[in-house]
């Protein structure tokens, strides 16, 4: 009787665009993720692109205990994420910049829903599947590059894990984290089954690199879909060394 009953609680529910599950590693993207750092000793994540702190956000609530270092250059979600991190001694905001394959300056353009922005020429297809993610205004920021910044954590850490969120702008972070790169135990990164920014290198590309590189890939996150067809435009892959 209590299984009927949950059942139809559930199917009320899915009807109305709500779905209730059981919370662990099967059903939740953020435990498995957290599960796949502390089977890999990761001591530190690198969090590029970081905007409000979402991400550092999911970690903490699913049971990640180690330190972040979060990196962010647009103004707005840059003052939010540093208000968000002030009540966590191990979670750290760098000075405000981009990361990218050289040193200077960058103009980043900025999306209506701030998540979208890019220093990439956004491309039809997004704006397409995602109105809410039209440029509005741009900002110019410094540019750094990741393997040239200097932190206490960075200094520290011996098994760090690096995510990058940068709408197409990846493959520059990871050009810019050569010097880094042989320290790394882990990489996630947002990559695109259809090209949405002008410019950016094709997922085939960027998983081919990071294999050559010594990564191997250990799980597929699903990310940005076509309203309108239901196609996955972006997801996310997460790699390990060897």
């Amino acid at each position: 009787m209590r299984q009927t009953v949950i059942a139809a609680m559930k199917a009320f529910l899915s009807r109305r665009g709500i779905l209730i599950d059981r919370y662990n590693c099967s059903t939740s993207i953020d435990l498995r993720l957290v599960r796949m750092l502390e089977t890999n000793g990761i001591d530190l994540v690198l969090d590029v692109g970081a905007n409000q702190g979402h991400y550092g956000r999911n970690l903490r609530a699913a049971g990640y205990a180690n330190a972040i270092l979060s990196f962010e250059p647009l103004a707005d979600p840059y003052a939010d994420l540093a208000g968000a991190v002030e009540r966590d001694p191990l979670w750290e905001v760098a000075p405000r910049m981009a990361l990218g394959a050289a040193e200077g300056t960058v103009q980043i353009n900025v999306a209506a829903n701030s998540t979208s922005s890019s220093v990439l020429p956004m491309l039809n297809r997004h704006t397409e599947a995602a109105p809410e993610s039209v440029y509005i205004s741009a900002e110019t920021v410094t540019l750094r590059r990741l393997d040239g910044v200097s932190h206490p954590l960075l200094r520290q850490a011996t098994a760090p894990f690096l995510k990058i969120d940068t709408q197409g702008y990846e493959r520059e972070v990871i050009v810019g984290a050569a010097g880094l790169l042989p320290l790394l135990r882990g990489i996630q990164l947002e990559l695109s089954i259809v090209p949405l920014y002008d410019g950016q290198p094709s997922w085939l590309t960027l998983h081919g690199e990071l294999e050559a590189q010594g990564f191997a890939l250990w799980s597929v996150v699903p990310g940005f879909f076509e309203p309108a067809t239901a196609r996955m435009l972006q997801f996310d892959a997460v790699y390990f060394r060897r």
